[in-house]
Parts: C-alpha cells; structure tokens; sequence
C-alpha cells in the first residue's frame, strides 16, 4: 500500500507490528525493530500500548498475539450467516468422507477459512479458521473466482500476483482463466497439489441468488485417498451435494 494513502500511519504501525508478531509467533521490541525497520522506541510504544489494551500478552522478554482476538474472531465469524447455515453440512461432509471439510469466504482479494471439521482419517494440515490464503493456490478459492465478476477477478489478481507456492500452482494468468471457465461449466473445483504438496481437494461454489459465489465448500485429502473415480467423481458429487443444501437453506432462513 502507498503511504500516502494511510489517513492514520500510527494505526498501520500497529496492525504491522501485531502481524509481524503473528509471523514470528511472539519476539522482543528489537527484533521486531530491525524487522520493521523502524527505531526501537516507536515499536516499544505501540507494543506497550497493544499491551495495555489487551491485544498484547508478554512473556519472558517477549510480547506475543493475545486471545483477546478470539472474542474479535469469533464475534466476526458467528455474524456471518454462511457460517451457522454451513457448518452442519461441512461437519457431516467430513464424517461422511473421513477427510478435511472446509468453508471458505472471499476478503480483500483472498481466502479467509470460516470453518473446518476433520474426518477421522484426516491428515495434519496448516489450515484453521482464520487463516487466509491466495485465492488461485485453492480449488476453494478457485471455485469463488469463477463466480465472480471478470473485473473483479482482474482487480484481485493484480493486487495479489499468482505466486508460485508448489510445483503445481498456477501462475499463469491466461491458464487461470482457462480454468475458471472450466469450473463454471461443470460446477467444481479441483486442486492437484497447487498449495500443499501431497494434497488434493474438491470445491463447490455456494451461490447467492444472482448466482455470484459467496462461499465455497470443499473436501481435501492425501493424494493416495483423492484418486480415481473418488476424486473425479464421488466426491465432487458429495460436494456439490452439500453447497445445494446450504443454498437453499441460505434462501429460506
């Protein structure tokens, strides 16, 4: 971002400083200084300030990211009416297939995880609530931009670029394209190891009524489980399937 465009740089200071906190997982005013490059003085009153606020937790020399952003997360989460709607489909999805199942929305240009339940089989991932992602390294993500605006599609990957995240992301625009017209003509997503290595996933766009995405759900699994027929076939209709329920329950709630 310009810094000419910040009507309140202080503010921009602590929400940079509050991320780079999250990066490192806590760290001492002198590391985030040189981190931020910007004098040890002006990071330790912003900290001290998040702490007196709250936001703020220090231990042993360090400050790290407090749980009052859990009430902030929450509060912000239980407020959109995807959420509460989705979140039985997205649970029997898991326990129907045994894999991950997921929710994702679109802020800012990127994949924000509202939810995500675990089958019993499912393997250790990095994704939770929260947690934000490119929107093209996803089929979640894909499946959103294929029902959105071509202005806007351009608007987000301008902004955000089609980094390379593993060997298989796409990050050629013209391919991007190609692919979401795919997804539109046959309602869903796939993801071929294009964000973490080793694993595939299935999405399915959940549709507002002039037929924009306003969420995705999807199932995601290890290679070894996500093949064959299971992959192209089962549980893209066990995908789809669920993002129908939770359209028309969105219309009649």
């Amino acid at each position: 971002m310009d810094e000419r465009t910040v009507p309140i740089k202080a503010a921009k200071v602590s929400f940079d400083v509050i991320e780079a906190l999250r990066e490192r997982e806590g760290a001492g005013v002198s590391e985030l200084a040189t981190a931020l490059e910007m004098p040890t003085s002006t990071i330790h009153d912003h900290l001290r300030t998040l702490e007196q606020q709250g936001y703020l937790v220090k231990e042993d020399g360090e400050y790290r990211v407090g749980a009052r952003f859990l009430e902030l997360g929450e509060q912000a989460r239980s407020r959109k009416k995807v959420y509460g709607i989705a979140r039985p489909e997205v649970d029997s999805l898991a326990e129907e297939t045994g894999e991950h199942a997921n929710l994702l929305i679109e802020e800012h240009g990127l994949g924000v995880f509202l939810y995500k339940a675990r089958g019993e089989d499912a393997v250790n991932l990095d994704t939770h609530a929260g947690m934000r992602v490119l929107l093209q390294t996803t089929a979640l993500g894909k499946t959103i931009l294929a029902y959105r605006p071509r202005e806007e599609v351009e608007a987000i990957l301008d902004e955000h670029g089609l980094p390379e995240i593993t060997a298989n992301t796409v990050t050629d625009r013209d391919e991007l394209l190609d692919e979401l017209e795919t997804i539109r003509e046959r309602g869903y997503a796939l993801d071929d190891e294009e964000r973490v290595q080793g694993m595939r996933c299935v999405a399915a766009p959940i549709l507002s009524d002039d037929q924009e995405a306003i969420a995705a759900v999807s199932v995601s699994g290890p290679r070894s489980r996500m093949a064959g027929d299971r992959y192209t076939e089962e549980i893209p209709e066990l995908v789809l399937r669920s993002a129908n329920v939770i359209e028309v329950n969105m219309t009649y709630s």
